[in-house]
Order: C-alpha cells, then structure tokens, then sequence
C-alpha cells in the first residue's frame, strides 16, 4: 500500500488561475494544468530565488519532493509556452497552514492541515487515539499561535 500523499505547505493562491496564448483557436486549445503545490515551488525558487532547502523547508516537505514538484512544474510551463497551450492553475495536495494539535485527554499530538479544522468546530473531528473532542492547539501552550489562516487563533481550544 503506498504511502498517503503529504500536505503541502503554501502560501500564495493566485486570483488569476488561467493563462492562454492569444492566437490559438478556442477549440483547438490544449491546456497543461499546474498544481497549486507546483505554483508555489516555483514562486519560491524561480522569483523569490529562495535556495532549494529554503523552499523545501518553507513548504514542509523533504527537499527531494520539492525538487521533484519543481521540475513537474518547469515542465509543463515549458510546454506550455513551446506548444503554445493554456495553463489552468487548480488543485493538488495543499494547505494554507499545518498546525500542530493535542488531545488534553490523553495527550496524544500530531498534525492537522488547516482545510480540515471545520471539521472541528462542526464538532465532526475527534481525537485518533482517544476519540476525545477535547483538541487544542500545541501551539498555544507556548503563548505562540498558528500564523494566519488557523482557525485556533487566539483561541485556546474546543470542548
């Protein structure tokens, strides 16, 4: 069985997420669709000019993935513009934000991507070990919150 596909740490979402060469037929147009993970990669590496390490830190995924992410990306773009097709930016295994999280019932921790915590306020997600509702940021124990787009902000937990 292969491994589940890790979260992807990014954040940049475009508001333009279609791009299309000017002269090509509407009905003769082909497209390659770039992943929001593989966007990111090449934010950080090719306009940031973040080293590899940098970025494979910053989206929280071993520097081999990210090099591999990167070179899907270049990949497409590089057809894109030889082959004269569109780019569609949509999808992929992302998140905004990945939060450590613990249980104060019996103290397991581990990580939650951010996508995932409306779950937890419907009162729907519960603790793997214990099955506890009872999950609060690890965070927050350290008088240090997640960054932006963490529903836990300034909150100290669910009951």
């Amino acid at each position: 069985m292969a491994r589940p596909t890790k979260w992807r740490k990014v954040e940049f979402i475009p508001n333009v997420q279609y791009f299309a060469p000017y002269d090509i037929d509407a009905d003769a147009l082909q497209e390659n669709i770039i992943r929001i993970e593989e966007l990111e990669a090449i934010r950080l590496k090719d306009l940031e000019g973040m080293e590899q390490e940098e970025c494979a830190e910053k989206m929280e995924v071993s520097r081999q993935t990210f090099q591999r992410i990167l070179n899907v990306a270049r990949e497409k773009i590089a057809d894109s513009l030889i082959n004269g097709k569109a780019i569609r930016i949509e999808g992929g295994n992302y998140t905004r934000n990945i939060c450590p999280v613990k249980c104060l019932d019996c103290g397991k921790q581990w990580s939650e991507s951010y996508e995932n915590f409306q779950k937890i306020l419907n009162g729907e997600f519960n603790c793997p070990n214990c099955n506890s509702k009872r999950i609060v940021c690890s965070r927050s124990e350290k008088k240090k919150f997640c960054r932006r787009n963490c529903w836990r902000h300034g909150r100290e937990g669910i009951d």
